[in-house]
């Protein structure tokens, strides 16, 4: 069963349609026409198994008459064809916990196949499979988001908001001078945890936004800063970049 990701987080109730082996209606699950009681097999007395004398040994082995069963249908249901057991698609009522994650098994006691000859039935499993998310990516209980900042909120500071997986909104602090790739957590904004009351963490990971479609008077005062700025202090990491490069290039000549 596919559910989606906010599914996942706060748990649903939904109907499925599964085909399946019910119990004959008309012969009750026996496999005789009218729901006829099987005689005791002649073979077997009921045992279900016949011995074989070889020599020393003695073999013991399935009847071949009754297939095990012990019994014999002397006129089976034209319903079902002496199995007990008729093809049906059904209904069933799936409750999927808060937490679940991608192949987490849901067991549906006693809606798998009918059993041969009204034996119980078996048990349906169900394996989710969560739908990939538009904005937010999982990784257990923690939800991982990259959202774009302009550059002037990642040079001067400001605040932003950002979706969470329960629907709300959470505000961010962006100090300033924060480099792209940065990531602010946000504590118990994450997925819920199965078969718990505690919750995961969320991951913001900043993503500082390049102007693009600029007037020119935007880049007159581009220029301009750039024209006045100080490599060293306001752009650290890519002076010291391309200091490290420096000295690679005078090893190499050396």
């Amino acid at each position: 069963m596919e559910i989606t990701l906010a599914q996942a987080y706060a748990g649903a109730k939904t109907n499925i349609r599964v085909p399946s082996s019910v119990e004959c209606g008309d012969c009750s699950g026996i496999g005789s026409k009218g729901g006829v009681q099987p005689d005791t097999c002649p073979a077997c007395n009921g045992h279900g198994s016949v011995r074989a004398q070889q020599g020393f040994f003695t073999i013991e082995r399935t009847c071949p008459t009754c297939q095990g069963q012990g019994k014999v249908i002397k006129e089976a249901c034209p319903k079902c064809q002496g199995t007990g057991r008729t093809r049906q698609e059904k209904t069933l009522a799936v409750t999927i916990p808060p937490g679940v994650e991608e192949g987490t098994r849901i067991r549906l006691s006693g809606e798998g196949e009918a059993g041969i000859h009204g034996a119980a039935a078996g048990d349906l499993y169900i394996f989710i499979s969560v739908s990939n998310h538009r904005i937010f990516n999982r990784e257990g209980p923690n939800i991982y988001c990259k959202v774009p900042i302009p550059i002037t909120i990642a040079a001067l500071g400001g605040h932003i908001e950002v979706p969470t997986v329960d629907g709300a909104r959470a505000r961010i602090t962006i100090p300033a001078g924060t480099q792209s790739g940065h990531q602010f957590r946000l504590k118990a904004k994450g997925m819920s945890v199965l078969r718990s009351r505690e919750r995961g963490d969320m991951f913001v990971q900043a993503n500082v936004e390049t102007p693009v479609n600029l007037s020119k008077r935007q880049k007159e005062l581009l220029r301009e800063f750039d024209g006045e700025a100080g490599a060293a202090k306001n752009n650290p990491e890519s002076e010291g970049f391309f200091t490290k490069v420096k000295d690679l290039w005078e090893d190499l000549k050396d």
